[in-house]
C-alpha cells in the first residue's frame, strides 16, 4: 500500500519527535559515545525506572525458588513436624509469583519499549533533518549508500545497544546483587568465594575490549562501503548491461563482498574466542563452587539444602557475568554506531538560513556582480567575474560546452552554493542574507534527470503543494502534454510510477516534472535541459507550455536545442566560467562569433 505524502506528513507531526535532544547530546558530550547515548534519553529516565521496578517483581520467582527449595530440603531432612504446612505455603507463594509474572512482564516491556522505540524514531528523524540542511556541494561528496546505512543499520545498532544497557545490563546487575545479598546473609565464606569471580571476569573484559572494538570499526566501514557499492550497482544495471560489462561488475562486487566477509570473519573469530574462554572459565568455577559448598556441608558449616541454594545462586551469578561478557561485542558495536551517526549529526557544513530575513514575494530580478565560485576544497574558480542583470519576466538561456559552468550558475541561483567573491542579488537583496526556504518556495525546477518517488502520478505532480483544485490540476496536465499519456494508463492519475518512475518512459517522466513545476505557479523557473528526453512532437507541445509559463515569470534555461533557446530574451554564452557573448538569438547569429560557430556545428 502506498501512503500519500500528506498522510505521511500528518503522521510525522502526530509523533511529535523532538530532534533537538540528539544534536544537543553530541554537542555536550563530544567524543564520549556512552554519555551521548544517555543524553538521547533525556526526559525518559522514569520509563527505565518503572521498567526495572516491574522487572524485579516479574523476575522474583528466579530468586525466591532457590530459597524455597533449600527451605523444603532442610525441613524434610531435619524431620520438621510442620513440614507439610511449610511445603504448602512455599508452593502457594511460588504459584502466585509465577502468575504475577505475566502482567508484570507486560508493564516491564511497555515502559522499556516506549522509550527505546521513541529514540529509535527520533534518531532517524534527526538524521533526515540534518541531511535536509546539509550543504549541497558537501552532501554530493557523501554516497547515498553510506547515508542509508547510517539511517537504517547504525540506528538499529543503537536501539540494540539501548536495550542491552538500559535493560539487560540493569537486569544483570539486579540478579548479581540479589544473589550476593542472600548469600552473604547465610554464609560469609561462600560470599567471599563468589567474589573471586569478579576480578577474573574484569580481566577477560580488559583483554578483549580493544581488539573487539577495532574489528567492529573495520566491519562497520566495510558494511557502509558495500551498501554504497550496491546502491551504485543497482542504478548502473542498465548501463552495465548495455555495454556488456556484467562480468566486470560482478568481479568488482565480488571483491567488495569478499572484503566484508574477511572483516566479518575476523570479527567472528575474536568474538568466538572471547565467548569460548569466558564460558570455559565460568563452567570450571561452577564445578569448583559445587565441590566447595559440598565440603562445607560435610563439615556441617552449612545445611544440606543450602548447597542447592548456593549452587543455584552461583549459577545465576555465572550466567549473568557470562551474559555481561557476551554483551561486550554488542556494546562495542553500538557505541561505534553512535560515533557513526555523529558523523552526520555533527557535520559542520550546513545551510542555516532560518534566522535570516524572509524575502517576501519576489519579482524575479537578479544581479550578478563580479561573481566568482569554486567547489569546496578546491582553489580553482569554476566561475570567473560573472556580471549581468536580469529583469523581472525575462527569459535567459545559458549555452556553452560541457563543463563551461552553466549548471554551476543554476546551482547559485538555487542557493546551493554562494559566491566566493562578488555578490548575487535577488530583488536587490544579497542571497547570503535571505531565508532560502522562503525564496525557494517561489521557484520551480525542471532538471535534466527527472527525479520521481514511488507514488502515483498525482502524488508526484502535487508533491509539496497545499490544496489544489481539480480544475487547476487538469489545466496543468493539459499544458504539460500529459493528458494523452494519462488517458492511456489503466489507473490514470493514480497510476503508481514505480521506483524512480521506472515504469514510465523518459519523456513521460519529464512531462510529470514539468507539470510539478507548473502546479506551483512559480515566480522563477529554472529549466536544465528540460526537453532533452522528449521526441520532436512532445518537445513542441511542452515548449509551447513552457513559453506560456515563461511569460508570467523569470525563466532561466540551460539547453542546446534551437526550439528551446531561440525565443529567449537573451542568450549568455559561457566558456571556461566566463561570459563570452550575450544577446538575443538574432544578435548573436549576426555577430558570427562563438555562438554562431556553435549553431553551425550542431
Amino acid at each position: 500500500m502506498i501512503m500519500r505524502y500528506d498522510k505521511v506528513q500528518k503522521l510525522g507531526k502526530a509523533m511529535k519527535l523532538d530532534t533537538d535532544v540528539y544534536f544537543e547530546s553530541f554537542e555536550k558530550y563530544k567524543g564520549n559515545p556512552l554519555m551521548i547515548l544517555l543524553g538521547f534519553y533525556k526526559g525518559m529516565y522514569s520509563n527505565f525506572f518503572w521498567s526495572t521496578f516491574f522487572y524485579i517483581i516479574k523476575h522474583s520467582p528466579v530468586w525466591i525458588l532457590p530459597i524455597v527449595t533449600a527451605s523444603i530440603i532442610n525441613n524434610v531432612t531435619e524431620n520438621n513436624p510442620d513440614v507439610v504446612a511449610i511445603i504448602a505455603f512455599d508452593v502457594g507463594l511460588m504459584i502466585f509469583l509465577l502468575i504475577l509474572n505475566v502482567p508484570m512482564n507486560y508493564l516491564h516491556i511497555h515502559f522499556r519499549s516506549k522509550a527505546v522505540r521513541k529514540v529509535e524514531a527520533g534518531l532517524r528523524s534527526a538524521l533526515v533533518h540534518k541531511i535536509q540542511v546539509m550543504s549541497i556541494p558537501h552532501l554530493k561528496d557523501m554516497l547515498s549508500g553510506r547515508l542509508q546505512s547510517k539511517i537504517i543499520r547504525d540506528v538499529e545498532a543503537v536501539e540494540t545497544l539501548s536495550d542491552q544497557l538500559f535493560v539487560s545490563l540493569i537486569n544483570i546487575a539486579i540478579n548479581i546483587v540479589v544473589a550476593l545479598f542472600v548469600t552473604v546473609q547465610r554464609s560469609t565464606i561462600v560470599f567471599l568465594f563468589f567474589l573471586l569471580t569478579v576480578p577474573l571476569a574484569a580481566f577477560l573484559v580488559v583483554a578483549f575490549k580493544k581488539p573487539i572494538k577495532k574489528h567492529n570499526q573495520k566491519f562497520r566501514k566495510e558494511m557502509e562501503e558495500t551498501s554504497a557499492r550496491v546502491t551504485e550497482m543497482v542504478q548502473l544495471v542498465p548501463v552495465t548491461r548495455a555495454h556488456g560489462l556484467g562480468d566486470e561488475e560482478i568481479v568488482r562486487m565480488d571483491t567488495q563482498v569478499d572484503l566484508i566477509a574477511q572483516a566479518g570473519y575476523s570479527l567472528d573469530i575474536i568474538q568466538g574466542n572471547f565467548g569460548a574462554v569466558s564460558w570455559a572459565f565460568f563452567q570450571i568455577a561452577q564445578v569448583l563452587c559445587l565441590a566447595f559448598t559440598s565440603i562445607l556441608a560435610v563439615n556441617s558449616r552449612v545445611q544440606v539444602g543450602d548447597v542447592v541454594l548456593y549452587q543455584s545462586y552461583f549459577t545465576t551469578i555465572v550466567g549473568q557475568v557470562s551474559s555481561l561478557l557476551t554483551l561486550l561485542p554488542i556494546i562495542s558495536k553500538g557505541l561505534e554506531s553512535v560515533s557513526s551517526i555523529g558523523e552526520i549529526l555533527q557535520f559542520e557544513y550546513i545551510e542555516d538560513s532560518a534566522s535570516k530575513e524572509d524575502i517576501g514575494k519576489i519579482t524575479g530580478q537578479y544581479s550578478f556582480e563580479n561573481v566568482c565560485y569554486s567547489y569546496p576544497d578546491t582553489k580553482e574558480d569554476i566561475l570567473n567575474d560573472l556580471t549581468f542583470d536580469v529583469k523581472s519576466g525575462e527569459t535567459i538561456a545559458f549555452v556553452g560546452e560541457s563543463g563551461a559552468g552553466k549548471s554551476t550558475i543554476m546551482n547559485l541561483l538555487l542557493g546551493f552554493g554562494f559566491p566566493q567573491s562578488g555578490v548575487l542579488k535577488i530583488d536587490g537583496k544579497d542571497i547570503t542574507q535571505i531565508n532560502l526556504k522562503s525564496y525557494r518556495k517561489q521557484l520551480a525546477v525542471v532538471p535534466q534527470n527527472t527525479i520521481l518517488f514511488s507514488g502515483s502520478i498525482r502524488d508526484n505532480i502535487l508533491y509539496g503543494t497545499g490544496n489544489v483544485s481539480e480544475e487547476k490540476l487538469k489545466r496543468v496536465i493539459d499544458e504539460s502534454g500529459l493528458k494523452g499519456v494519462i488517458e492511456k494508463l489503466p489507473d490514470g492519475l493514480d497510476t503508481v510510477v514505480g521506483e524512480h518512475g521506472d515504469k514510465l518512459s523518459g519523456g513521460q517522466k519529464q512531462r510529470i516534472s514539468i507539470a510539478r513545476a507548473l502546479i506551483r505557479d512559480p515566480k522563477v523557473i529554472l529549466l536544465d535541459e528540460a526537453t532533452s528526453a522528449l521526441d520532436a512532437l512532445s518537445e513542441k507541445e511542452v515548449t509551447y507550455a513552457l513559453e506560456n509559463m515563461s511569460q508570467k515569470c523569470t525563466t532561466f534555461i540551460v539547453a542546446h536545442r534551437l526550439a528551446t533557446i531561440e525565443k529567449a530574451d537573451r542568450i549568455i554564452v559561457v566558456d571556461d566560467g566566463r561570459i563570452k557573448e550575450s544577446g538575443s538569438y538574432k544578435e548573436l547569429m549576426d555577430k558570427k562569433g562563438i555562438f554562431y560557430r556553435m549553431e553551425m556545428t550542431r
